[in-house]
């Protein structure tokens, strides 16, 4: 089992709070950075205020060495998908290889509203995202020295020179996600290396891995040939107290955090990691939400990782 630390720096994080969380998972042996995309804090004003996801991990790509860095989830409605392209394969390059692709179709209405993003009712988000994927796939495979071109519905390519490329090949990972019963498992069955699943429970995740499985066999892919994965918010403490105290700091009440997260002990939280692998899980991402609480993160390092 594979442990990722993702971050949520929209609930209120400046570029040096996530360089320090990001350093410090680097330095205890965590697999890979994450942060999300959004534009606009959830039940807070996020202050100093939302910060880029690509201009960020553009930074950490230089003030990191090690650590893999990327999104769960950038939004297909906020950008272009060439430009996305350029722009990944750019950090790609900055980074030495070290980046991936969380991409989904969208889904917070305010954040748009606030900021002046389109937002398409659910049938075109989704058509757009397939479009992206298409797209960002099919830029980064063309060989150099070729052309690609695509005339969707939404987006027309021609003659695209198709660079620069990543240095990651054949590309970075794809990351696609979601509960969604027909669309996501076709699309992550279609385009994706990692399937992710956020915040779910263990029957969830059961049934949506089977669905996923079942679009993978359809097209003649081995769902083996797939990462699968899980994000879930982390809570853990040396005792009850401390379970407690970080809690609070969150917002959240323990019990609840017990029952949708990974609360508790270390002990406890290795229990429930093991239930998820013996679903298929072989990742899973820790959603930090207290950045100034780095001593979580060497909890979680010491007491945790080691047992998973």
């Amino acid at each position: 089992m594979e442990l990722r630390i993702f971050t949520e720096p929209q609930q209120g994080a400046t570029y040096d709070d996530l360089l320090a969380v990001a350093r410090t998972a680097e330095e205890l042996g965590f697999e890979a950075f994450f942060r999300s995309d959004h534009y606009l804090g959830m039940g807070t004003e996020g202050l100093p205020g939302p910060s880029d996801a690509w201009v960020t991990l553009a930074g950490l790509a230089r003030d990191t060495s090690t650590i893999r860095l990327g999104t769960m989830m950038t939004s297909a409605t906020f950008r272009h998908p060439g430009p996305l392209a350029i722009a990944v394969a750019n950090v790609d390059q900055m980074s030495g290889g070290r980046v991936e692709l969380g991409i989904g179709a969208g889904w917070f209405e305010q954040e748009h509203s606030a900021y002046g993003i389109p937002f398409p009712v659910t049938g075109e988000r989704f058509d757009r995202f397939e479009e992206q994927l298409a797209v960002i796939t099919g830029l980064w495979a063309t060989p150099e020295g070729e052309r690609f071109s695509h005339d969707g519905k939404h987006y027309r390519l021609v003659d695209s020179p198709a660079l620069p490329k990543p240095v990651q090949r054949p590309r970075p990972p794809v990351l696609v996600g979601g509960l969604g019963k027909r669309r996501t498992p076709a699309l992550a069955a279609r385009f994706a290396d990692e399937f992710n699943l956020p915040f779910v429970d263990e029957v969830t995740t059961r049934t949506q891995f089977g669905r996923v499985r079942r679009a993978c066999e359809e097209i003649h892919r081995d769902p083996d040939g797939l990462t699968w994965s899980n994000a879930l918010v982390v809570c853990v403490g040396r005792d009850e107290a401390e379970v407690e105290r970080r809690a609070a700091a969150i917002g959240r009440d323990r019990d609840e955090l017990r029952e949708n997260g990974l609360a508790g002990t270390p002990a406890e939280v290795v229990d429930k990691i093991g239930r998820y692998a013996a679903l298929g899980t072989q990742r899973v991402y820790l959603q930090v939400l207290d950045l100034s609480d780095l001593d979580h993160v060497r909890l979680v390092a010491e007491e945790v990782m080691p047992h998973v």
